[in-house]
């Protein structure tokens, strides 16, 4: 009887506790856009009554809050109204949210709401840019908390070859043509087993957990941005919990994750001013993979940190870190499978090793003139490829690149506020050493190469606001150099550009960009040697850019706005294959290593197209983004006026994601993606049969044959639960729900039989690939 007693006690204890009420809590701070923080500003949820006012260094807390989605929203005296779209308040894990306010034109002795709201852009990029906050990229479907891939929805970006890796192809550029920061420190790796040579891999790096939110520029990029020809995405990562000790741990369908948070060294105080935010991250995939029977063992580590220290109200520094373990093997399955087999045998082994680390430092000027910002910062790739004539038994190298590419990197930039302009300048400088050994029987090409040089540059940019903040201008300009490469200097990469935005009508705005973009090859371009020692790549160009943007912007509401944009992209002095007479543009989209080869730099290229996009931020529990983009890519290989199309040229892409919040934490989301029919360069079965497992390709036969449409559809439900102590988000996501096939080149193998025996004389066979199933997956968050 005391059993049933005390059985039922616990019960009832527990449902009390399942049931019983709990709250969140919302803190930040409000700053205007020169850093000084502003007491007394409202902010509050909308629909509710409940709200706050900042203190006198700007910060706010919000308490008692019932769990759930909200708009926050900001407003003050002779500001403009501010509002942070699909707020998630939970019982724990609730991150900070900061503001910055723009001063109004309109009369200061009222608080403006009549262009509040705005799904707005930066004066310097008015047109072609778009930001996600944490809780947009955690709740893609399909992405798996995969910021590039989320990233790869947005507009004007095109899917990779099979919808598979994280290939950043932008408005028709190649998929090495797009810069990644990291709160202000340049990371050059952000996938695991990255290509080396361009930076796309299948998984990516970033745990969405760091961050606040993510920016993707595809025209118009701010001059402080180095090497960039088609896109910067930068990553904004928020600083750790102050007040408490507090983090998540996250399991989805190929890893698990642990973030944890908190303040260091913080004494009485309410808060610290030291706060720390770290993250480990592992992959499962090599198990499943071993269950189900795939010959692919893909294992992978990652780990990230922050660490902020607050010296006073104007200076702070910040340790910012991010690195990733990869190991990429192949095992042979236990029953003979055609397309199994011949995964096996073409299949590369990587052990790779990326680290990042960045110091810096952030001063606000004491008479609130502007701000400046140093950052010291290293980042090192060890990159080992190899593929074998055996590879079940790792014997016969037919190809191993063993390479290290380390940079150490030195950027400052002070921004400046000089009445009514804004001026902001700086300067970059880096200490780059790069090492290879290549064994390369294929193209009979055997060296070791060792280079260092410097690389420099320099930046400004000057905006201004006219005619009642109606028309924004914007000018600016770079330059860089280095020491290694010959026939360039400072002048020679002169890149001026020039954003103009104008509100001709209410709620209307006309937007233009005109830009001149320059990018250093790789280090696999400029390391390369030829059988005779010699560094034969020495002299290549910079790869030049050009971009004409124009667009129009018509915004519904406050929250909601649809624009269109026309675009012009125009390349010279690409890198070309002397080999495969090809532009190196088409040769970045694998598992792979590009670019380590004999090239000139005498390549073109253009693209060009429109782009219609509708933007629904949080409203009537409803959010959004749509966009369909036409558009053109093509480039020449040695003859400059033979235009070839890009293996991405697909005309036609479609995105849409959007989701709906239900009662009771409840929430269902989806992600749609078309790409039109994209050319691919064929097989060389003659050449391939001859140099097999290695896959040659032909081409002098690119564009002749096109790949279907891709199309794939992704859904997701979320449900959310609040307890005490801790608060836990369920997802279940079904990828590919129609059932498409997945477009890819056909695959060949050897021939064999029944019993995988290689039938002779050997020849080659196309391989039957098993595409178009639907991808069921679970994952769950607990934040604590």
């Amino acid at each position: 009887m005391n059993i049933k007693n005390t059985v039922l006690a616990l019960s009832l204890l527990f449902v009390s506790y399942m049931n019983a009420q709990v709250y969140g809590e919302l803190s930040g701070n409000v700053t205007d856009q020169k850093g000084q923080p502003i007491l007394g500003a409202s902010v509050f949820l909308e629909n509710t009554q409940k709200g706050a006012q900042t203190d006198f260094d700007g910060k706010y807390r919000i308490e008692n809050i019932t769990p759930g989605s909200y708009n926050l929203i900001v407003s003050y005296v002779g500001f403009e109204t501010q509002t942070r779209f699909n707020v998630i308040v939970r019982s724990k894990g609730t991150p900070s949210y900061n503001f910055v306010l723009k001063e109004s034109a309109e009369a200061l002795d009222e608080v403006v709401i009549s262009n509040a709201n705005k799904i707005s852009r930066p004066k310097e990029t008015p047109l072609s840019t778009q930001s996600l906050s944490a809780v947009e990229i955690a709740t893609y479907p399909g992405s798996n908390n995969d910021v590039v891939q989320v990233a790869q929805t947005l507009p004007g970006v095109a899917p990779s070859i099979g919808g598979f890796r994280n290939d950043l192809i932008i408005r028709g550029g190649a998929p090495n043509e797009t810069v990644y920061y990291l709160d202000g420190m340049e990371v050059p790796n952000i996938n695991h087993f990255s290509t080396q040579g361009s930076a796309g891999g299948p998984v990516g790096l970033i745990n969405v957990s760091f961050i606040d939110n993510v920016t993707l520029s595809t025209s118009s990029f701010g001059a402080q941005y180095d090497n960039p020809l088609s896109g910067v995405l930068q990553f904004s990562q928020r600083n750790g919990n102050s007040r408490n000790l507090s983090g998540n741990f996250r399991v989805s369908a190929s890893e698990a994750a642990l973030t944890l948070e908190g303040p260091l060294f913080k004494g009485k105080q309410e808060e610290a001013k030291t706060t720390f935010l770290v993250s480990a991250r592992r992959s499962y995939l090599q198990f499943l993979f071993e269950v189900i029977g795939l010959p692919f063992r893909p294992n992978y580590w990652d780990y990230q940190y922050k660490i902020n220290h607050k010296i006073d109200s104007y200076n702070e520094i910040y340790l910012t870190g991010l690195g990733s373990i990869d190991d990429f093997s192949v095992e042979a399955p236990e029953d003979f499978d055609a397309e199994q087999q011949a995964q096996l045998e073409q299949a590369p082994f990587i052990n790779q090793r990326t680290n990042a680390i960045g110091l810096s430092w952030k001063k606000r000027f004491k008479n609130g003139s502007g701000f400046m910002e140093t950052t010291l910062s290293n980042n090192t790739l060890v990159n080992e490829f190899t593929r074998y004539e055996d590879p079940e038994n790792e014997t016969g190298v037919i190809f191993n690149n063993d390479a290290t590419e380390s940079e150490t990197k030195l950027r400052y930039q002070i921004t400046k506020f000089l009445g009514d302009w804004k001026l902001t300048a700086g300067f970059n400088t880096q200490y780059s050493d790069y090492n290879n050994e290549t064994i390369n029987l294929t193209d009979n090409n055997f060296f070791n190469t060792e280079i260092d040089f410097y690389k420099y540059g320099m930046f400004t940019n000057v905006t201004k606001s006219f005619l009642n903040d109606k028309l924004d201008l914007s000018f600016g300009f770079r330059v860089d150099d280095d020491s290694f490469t010959e026939g360039n200097d400072l002048l020679s990469t002169f890149s001026p550009r020039l954003s103009l935005s104008y509100e001709f009508k209410e709620n209307w705005r006309l937007n233009g960009s005109l830009g001149r973009y320059y990018k250093l090859p790789p280090y696999t371009i400029l390391g390369f040697r030829d059988n005779n020692d010699i560094l034969v790549n020495k002299n290549v160009k910079y790869t030049l850019s050009d971009h004409y943007v124009l667009g129009i912007q018509h915004y519904f509401g406050p929250s909601s706005s649809i624009s269109l944009e026309g675009f012009y992209k125009q390349y010279d002095d690409y890198p070309v294959s002397v080999l495969d007479d090809v532009s190196l543009a088409n040769k970045g989209g694998d598992f792979e290593v590009l670019g380590s080869e004999d090239v000139i730099t005498a390549g073109k290229g253009r693209s060009y197209g429109v782009e219609l996009q509708f933007q629904q931020k949080l409203t009537n529990n409803f959010y959004g983004i749509f966009a369909y983009t036409w558009f053109y890519s093509e480039f020449t290989g040695l003859d400059r006026d033979l235009y070839l199309p890009s293996v991405w040229d697909s005309r036609h892409l479609v995105s849409f994601t959007g989701g709906y919040k239900l009662k009771k934490n409840w929430e269902i989301s989806a992600r749609y993606r078309f790409a039109g029919e994209t050319p691919f360069v064929p097989t060389d079965l003659d050449a391939t049969l001859a140099n097999y497992p290695e896959v040659i390709l032909d081409y002098d036969r690119l564009g002749e044959e096109n790949l279907d449409i891709f199309s794939q559809l992704d859904l997701r439900i979320d449900k959310k639960w609040n307890f005490k102590n801790i608060s836990l988000d369920v997802f279940v996501e079904a990828q590919n729900v129609l059932g498409q096939k997945t477009p890819q080149p056909t695959q060949f193998g050897l021939n064999r039989n029944s019993n995988g025996d290689i039938i002779e004389p050997r020849s080659l066979t196309p391989i039957p690939t098993d595409s178009g199933q639907i991808i069921p997956s679970i994952g769950i968050v607990v934040d604590f």
